[in-house]
């Protein structure tokens, strides 16, 4: 699960930001080192009036580097990726697995950008940015970082499309406490991103996570049943006993099932995964279908299971 936390996790989560917002925030970035950079000059020019030019010249230069090169890089070091320009725009500057940057990271951005955006005026990052699928520019691929949209709208992102109606209650045995918090929070991103994502990547990461899940419940996952169904009808369960736990077995319910639409959130009808949830039987924890039969009893003398075959 750390490969999908800490990488597909923030392809899921985090949008990488492109050209116009980047340049926006580099334009306001230059206005702020420039209007520093004036003002600096002008008190040392003032104060070292009587230096000899060749020690003027060398405080500017060092000026120059301090100012333009050096305050960006520690501006980005110590507020982890937010400059003045990128606060204002709703940008930060991470690493490609989505973590905050060190100042190994924020030198190698700066003494890159020295060339890339000051000495040819932006033009190699406006077409590196350009042509990047991500946005990147040469300071971001040497230094492996990327800057993302912080400030997303707030619209269908939070909603967890509901299970398939045929799969309602089938879940209800499974044994749950296994399962860690990551491992809930990578299959609730996944599932409020699933739209987004390539239908190959998509069904992918579905069978990932469904195996992970299956293994700490204990459970395997039922034939004919898609990944992506099995993932929303496990959270629904999830949700519904801690509906349950907070507010009473009598004052809370499970989730309504979805709607004769909701299918096709998952690819197709549900004729197309297997029958129906009456013609399958609910799927319980490991152990249970020993006691439920009767121990060694035999077989002619066991009671009926309930499980009808599907015609």
């Amino acid at each position: 699960m750390s490969e999908l936390v800490t990488g597909e996790a923030v392809a899921l989560e985090l949008r990488p930001a492109r050209l116009p917002s980047r340049a926006l925030a580099v334009l306001l970035d230059l206005v702020a080192a420039m209007a520093l950079y004036v003002a600096v000059t002008i008190v040392l020019v003032t104060s070292t009036a009587s230096l000899d030019e060749a020690a003027q010249t060398a405080l500017s230069i060092a000026t120059f580097v301090l100012v333009l090169v050096g305050a960006p890089i520690a501006v980005e070091t110590l507020s982890h990726g937010r400059s003045l320009g990128k606060l204002a725009c709703g940008l930060r500057v991470v690493r490609d697995d989505g973590g905050p940057i060190r100042f190994r990271h924020a030198l190698v951005r700066g003494l890159i950008a020295v060339i890339e955006i000051l000495m040819t005026f932006g033009i190699v990052a406006c077409i590196a940015s350009f042509v990047s699928a991500r946005g990147r520019r040469l300071g971001d691929v040497f230094a492996g970082t990327l800057v993302v949209r912080e400030r997303i709208p707030v619209t269908r992102t939070g909603f967890v499309p509901p299970p398939p109606p045929w799969l309602a209650g089938r879940f209800s045995g499974l044994d749950l406490s296994a399962v860690p918090d990551g491992l809930w929070l990578a299959v609730r991103q996944y599932l409020t991103r699933m739209q987004q994502l390539d239908p190959q990547v998509g069904s992918s990461m579905a069978e990932r996570l469904a195996a992970d899940l299956a293994e700490r419940t204990g459970a395997p996952v039922p034939q004919g049943v898609p990944a992506a169904a099995y993932l929303a009808a496990v959270v629904q369960e999830r949700q519904a006993r801690e509906s349950r736990r907070a507010f009473g077995s009598g004052s809370a319910s499970a989730p309504a099932p979805a709607s004769d639409g909701a299918p096709a959130v998952y690819g197709a009808p549900a004729a197309a995964y297997g029958p129906p949830a009456a013609d399958l039987p609910p799927v319980a924890a490991p152990g249970a279908a020993a006691e439920s039969h009767g121990g060694g009893r035999p077989a002619g003398d066991r009671p009926g299971s309930g499980f009808v075959p599907p015609a």
